[in-house]
């Protein structure tokens, strides 16, 4: 707890704004850029390969960067070997191809320079059938070689149509991979059928900004964040209700708070339970700043389970781990935390972990190429800021009490009980 130094996993030559992690392939995909200032800095997704080095160290190393020419991606979505980025008001659908070749050494997978040059942009000008470019992701897993990264781009979509400074603020793949949806600065919600990518819904959903979207499992419900205070359930394009979560707290004033960000997450040992989680943070700062909230909503009926403060830090992201059983939160100070989704008190915690806000959170999976790699850890985390760094939090495992120790205590209890009862009842045995 508290402040402590969490050394960087990876640093990247621009800020970052996005992290997701690919289990399947075995990446983590990372991504920003300083945008089309003429700043020096560049516009870029790298490709890092994550290493378990021992019980519980970590290693990460590039293998790929691909340049975005003069547009940072601001938020990232993975599909099946699919990229989709946010770049300004478009949406831009990459495919990711990696492939195997006799090892001889890492110096050339590391040196980006000379990744760049064997792997130079393509537009899919002749690829008029995007669905054979997303089927043709193809990877092989043989000993002694080493994996290289190339990226074809196949498609842009105009995901956002504000007149001025368009924006994506969000992108998802359903989790068929049949959908694929976005929100912007325009308040719109736009879905395409994938990976055909006709468009399938546009609907106005918030007055302003959509700040973020996610779309339950079975594709049931949609759930979108606006900056005009408002968290809504769809179904399609039609409206199922607002959420409403300062109900439950009658010492908050409306529009004292705004929701912030939304995330469905599964629920240990029971396989059809679904729950929701709402960051709210203050509408507006205070000298001495009030606390934001984290709501915990049953996934089905949408009626809040429980509501906690999450400390007076203002909220930048969250995320779910793929189990649901710990939510992460970074700050816009860059302070980064873990909780348990249970019962949303926090454990885990490292105040200004980065120097500036963080952007996005990334949980590992439970499988990540087939392996561990988690190692001896509860959960691991992983947070890019726009201090361009990528960190990685872990959570180690909590050491157990010996059998006979719980054993003996279990007697103690079951002896106090029979001595209460006893007492209170006299002639009770």
């Amino acid at each position: 707890m508290g402040k402590r130094k969490v050394p960087d996993l990876y640093r990247a030559p621009f800020p970052l704004y996005s992290i997701k992690v690919d289990p399947k392939a075995g990446l983590v995909v990372i991504a920003g850029g300083g945008g089309p200032s003429n700043t020096g800095i560049k516009n870029s997704v790298h490709f890092l390969e994550l290493q378990l080095v021992g019980e519980s160290q970590y290693s990460a190393s590039l293998l790929h960067s691909h340049d975005t020419d003069t547009r940072a991606t601001m938020n990232l979505a993975l599909g099946d070997g699919v990229i989709a980025a946010g770049q300004d008001g478009t949406c831009s659908l990459m495919k990711v191809d990696d492939c195997t070749q006799k090892s001889e050494g890492k110096a050339a997978a590391n040196d980006e320079n000379n990744v760049q040059k064997g792997n130079a942009r393509q537009r899919g000008g002749k690829r008029n059938k995007v669905e054979k470019d997303v089927a043709a992701v193809s990877g092989s897993d043989t000993k002694d070689e080493t994996t290289h990264i190339s990226v074809t781009e196949l498609a842009e979509l105009q995901s956002d149509l504000n007149p001025v400074d368009p924006l994506q603020k969000v992108v998802r793949f359903s989790h068929d991979l049949s959908l694929l949806l976005t929100g912007g600065t325009d308040g719109h919600i736009r879905v395409w059928e994938f990976p055909s990518l006709k468009k399938k819904l546009d609907f106005k959903a918030h007055e302003g900004e959509i700040e973020d979207l996610d779309l339950s499992s079975g594709n049931k419900h949609l759930v979108t964040v606006g900056r005009d205070f408002a968290c809504s359930v769809w179904r399609n394009n039609q409206q199922v209700m607002a959420l409403k979560w300062h109900e439950t707290m009658p010492q908050i004033a409306e529009k004292t708070y705004r929701y912030l960000a939304c995330r469905f997450g599964k629920v240990e040992d029971q396989k059809d339970a679904l729950r929701l989680y709402t960051v709210q943070i203050p509408h507006k700062r205070d000298r001495k700043p009030p606390p934001c909230y984290l709501t915990k909503w049953d996934g089905k009926s949408f009626l809040p389970m429980l509501t906690a403060p999450c400390g007076a830090e203002v909220i930048s992201s969250l995320a779910v781990s793929d189990s649901g059983t710990f939510l992460g939160l970074g700050t816009v100070t860059g302070s980064v935390a873990i909780y348990i989704a249970f019962s949303l008190q926090r454990l885990y915690y490292v105040k200004e972990s980065h120097a500036i806000v963080v952007t996005d959170l990334a949980f590992l999976p439970d499988a990540f190429k087939g392996q561990n790699i988690k190692g001896n850890n509860e959960t691991v985390m992983l947070s890019v800021a726009v201090d361009s760094r990528c960190q990685l939090h872990a959570v180690h495992n909590q050491r157990t009490f010996p059998f006979w120790l719980v054993m003996f205590f279990c007697g103690l209890v079951v002896v106090g009980i029979v001595l209460l009862l006893q007492y209170l009842f006299p002639g009770f045995f």
